[in-house]
């Protein structure tokens, strides 16, 4: 199960205490936002994608969409979400609890922009009903973070 590669991961850190598990869902934003009790901006949402062959993964704000020309201006690619097949495969946590935490050393991980309004985010830790709250700068080092990108619309979605 991916939550226990997550709770492995934070153990590492002596951070695994800090992981909140749900007895309701947390597998879309909005249901993130409930559980956490706060705005969905707050909730770290990780995508997905493959770049030549290369898995990624990008961290959000809650209430912003990956704008495809940014996209392909950063990666020189369309867009292309990863099936939950080679999600499993590549990064080894499966929908609704992505995460980039305890992932494979060669998958990059981007951070949106659109998180640098909050001080503290609530990403998921590798299930359908899980979090962790960190501060930008915690997600920063625990995350296999490669760079900041601007990749999303920033507009708020609706």
């Amino acid at each position: 199960m991916s939550i226990e590669i997550a709770k492995a991961y934070f153990k590492e850190f002596n951070m695994d205490t800090r992981i909140l598990e749900f007895d309701v869902s947390s597998a879309t934003v909005e249901l993130a936002a409930a559980a956490v009790n706060c705005e969905m901006a707050r909730i770290a949402k990780t995508l997905s994608f493959m770049v030549d062959e290369q898995p990624i993964l990008i961290v959000t704000a809650g209430d912003v969409k990956i704008d495809n020309s940014k996209y392909k201006a950063m990666f020189h690619k369309k867009a292309k979400m990863m099936t939950p097949e080679e999600l499993e495969q590549y990064v080894g946590h499966t929908i609704g609890g992505v995460c980039p935490f305890g992932i494979p050393e060669n998958v990059k991980v981007y951070l949106d922009k659109s998180l640098t309004r909050f001080e503290t985010v609530f990403p998921a830790c590798g299930s359908s009903n899980s979090a962790i709250e960190l501060t930008i700068a915690e997600l920063e080092t625990y995350s296999n973070f490669t760079e900041w990108v601007d990749v999303c619309n920033h507009r708020k979605c609706q």
